[in-house]
């Protein structure tokens, strides 16, 4: 840029492969950026597309408004007065996304002034941040779903018998109610069970039938 011209727009030019560098590195670490926060979450939103855009392009601009505003106190004044029309529309679910626009404008801002290695060293931990908070906040295992199992038992049968039946598809069997039916001929014996593998319920439900003495099974889940 000629001479005369850089000094109608800046008391400081900035030489303009700097200016260059320092944007293409800013749109570099809003990438990466928006990298750790697409992988901080599992969930499947439509609005992390939109975050994860916005950071990149936040990264860009405030590389550019830091490159702005130099060490002129009355041009940072000013910017703040004019962004300050800018409305966010955006709404912000988690307070961790918070942080993560935070970490944009600080990356922005380190760029900017010509410190890249203090936004690769804060990526670095911030990541590792991210890595760690993953790891100490993974899902429990989901719980063994629960089964009330009714089993119809014609008198002089013993119940006994099933358990060799309940011992190949159940992880656990309690006996929890017990009633006469059928005016004394049956016994109902109610069962809360936990199934080895829930896709074998018909297989057991069939297996409790062919028993002798069983007169009707009856499977529901908790």
């Amino acid at each position: 840029m000629p001479e005369w011209l850089a000094s109608s727009f800046s008391t400081t030019p900035i030489a303009v492969d700097v200016l260059a560098l320092r944007v293409a590195l800013a749109l570099v670490f809003g990438f990466v950026v928006a990298g750790i926060y697409h992988g901080m979450h599992s969930r499947a939103n439509p609005g992390d597309a939109n975050l994860a855009a916005m950071l990149v392009i936040l990264t860009v601009l405030i590389s550019m408004v830091t490159q702005v505003v130099g060490d002129s106190t009355a041009r940072a004044f000013s910017l703040v007065g004019a962004l300050s029309i800018v409305r966010f529309r955006t709404v912000v679910e988690d307070t961790r996304d918070t942080a993560f626009v935070i970490f944009a404008v600080v990356v922005g801002m380190a760029t900017g002034t010509g410190l890249p290695y203090v936004a690769l060293v804060g990526m670095g931990f911030v990541a590792l941040a991210v890595l760690l908070l993953k790891l100490l906040h993974r899902r429990p295992t989901p719980a063994i779903p629960a089964y009330r199992l009714v089993i119809r038992l014609g008198v002089g049968h013993d119940a006994a018998t099933l358990d060799e039946v309940f011992g190949r598809f159940l992880e656990s069997w309690d006996l929890v109610s017990l009633a006469t039916s059928r005016q004394g001929a049956s016994i109902d014996l109610g069962y809360a069970a936990r199934m080895r593998n829930p896709l074998q319920a018909p297989a057991l439900v069939s297996e409790l039938n062919r028993r002798e003495g069983v007169q009707s099974v009856e499977m529901q889940r908790c």
